[in-house]
Order: C-alpha cells, then structure tokens, then sequence
C-alpha cells in the first residue's frame, strides 16, 4: 500500500492513501482530533468511572492514540490494558518520516513511542507497570473479543465509504457484546446510517460536539441494565 506524509493544519503530519483517497487523520489536525475524540470523549469519561481500563482500538495506524492515553497511565497511575488491531502495520521508515518527535516533545514518551513501533506483533508487553500494550495483527472480521470485557473502543478505522466492511450491523453487534455495560465506543464519524447500526446493535448514542473541521462526532454507551 503506497502511503504519503502529509502536514495537517496543527502542524502535525499523517498519512495519505492515494488509491483510497483518504487520511488516516483529519487534515484539521491530526493531533487535535485524537485528543479530542479518542482522549477526552473516551478515556477521560472512562476514568471518571473507574481507575482500571480496558481498551480496544480498531486501526493502530501510526500509533498516536496510544502515545496520547500512554501519560494518563503514568501520570494518574491509572492501570491500562490497550489493545489494537491493525491489518496493515506501518514500516520503520515511514513511522520515522512522520516526525512525531515535534510535538511528542517529552524525551521519555517519545522512547515509549518508538517502543511501540518496535514491539512484536500478538505478545503483550508491559511498557510500564501501568500500561500494557498487545498489537494485534488481524482484520475486525477475525478478531473474536472478550464478552463483556473492554471499558473504552476507540473506532478508528478509514470512513464508511472507504471501509464500508468495518461499519456494518454486524461489526457493531459484536462490539457491543465485547463493551461492559457503561462501556462506550468513541469515533469521529457521525454519518446517519452508522448511528442507526449503533442503535440497532443496543448502543445508546450521543452526538457530540466534533474536533476542529467536523460539527459532530459519535459515543455510544452500552446501558447498565
């Protein structure tokens, strides 16, 4: 797959997709998207429940989500168990072009970063005694999760019309069974047809205010029954 740097308006850079025409981050900026759907509408709202978090993201990409919940485990001590799908891990050399030290400006983080990238694929690893990291190598259609099991997914994968096979009544049904109940799922997407695949797999669905370039994005809470 042919990838391309790009700079988004942040100053933060991303990738391009030529043959699907499409960012891996919203050219408003990379950086603020992440903390403001994934961190904020996600982490956060889980940590004011609870100190012990599990989460699962679909589409590690560049990794950006997970140095960005990295310093909330740190820093509050709070145990985070973090784990990622990606079906097209990206190489050594386009992870360095991206230059994330320019904003990853904390020498430490920026070593947790590059640890990240260089860990094997499928083996958890503690990165800290508050974090823990498994890269997975599969496809959502593969992945079989835990019921009832993670407290935060982060739904990062390419929009609907690139990846319409990740955004299907199916996909979501088994989301919702891996979510706990008062367990959310966080994107940027807020397209009409998605939401009705929410709801109809038993997600109560909020529409919040979106990152900078978009009106809305999406959380979806799994009811405490």
């Amino acid at each position: 797959m042919h990838l391309e740097i790009r700079q988004t308006k942040d100053g933060s850079n991303t990738l391009y997709v030529p043959e699907l025409n499409e960012h891996y981050h919203s050219v408003h900026g990379a950086l603020q998207e992440s903390q403001h759907v994934f961190i904020k509408h996600g982490l956060e709202h889980a940590l004011e429940q609870k100190r012990d978090v599990k989460i699962l993201e679909i589409g590690f990409g560049t990794g950006l989500n997970a140095i960005l919940t990295l310093p909330f485990a740190l820093a509050q001590q709070a145990f985070i168990q973090y784990d990622t799908l990606e079906k097209y891990p990206l190489t050594a050399e386009v992870v360095e072009q991206l230059h994330f030290e320019q904003f990853i400006l904390n020498p430490e983080l920026l070593d947790y970063f590059k640890k990240m990238h260089a860990m094997p694929w499928n083996v958890p690893a503690d990165l800290s005694p508050y974090f823990t990291l498994q890269k997975i190598h599969e496809t959502l259609e593969e992945f079989s999760p835990p019921d009832a099991y993670y407290d935060v997914i982060y739904f990062d994968a390419f929009a609907p019309e690139k990846q319409p096979e990740l955004w299907t009544a199916e996909v979501f049904a088994k989301l919702y069974k891996a979510v706990r109940p008062g367990g959310v799922l966080v994107t940027y997407c807020a397209k009409g047809a998605f939401k009705r695949n929410l709801k109809a797999a038993g997600f109560t669905v909020e529409a919040l205010p979106g990152p900078p370039g978009k009106r809305e994005m999406t959380r979806g809470t799994r009811p405490v029954l």
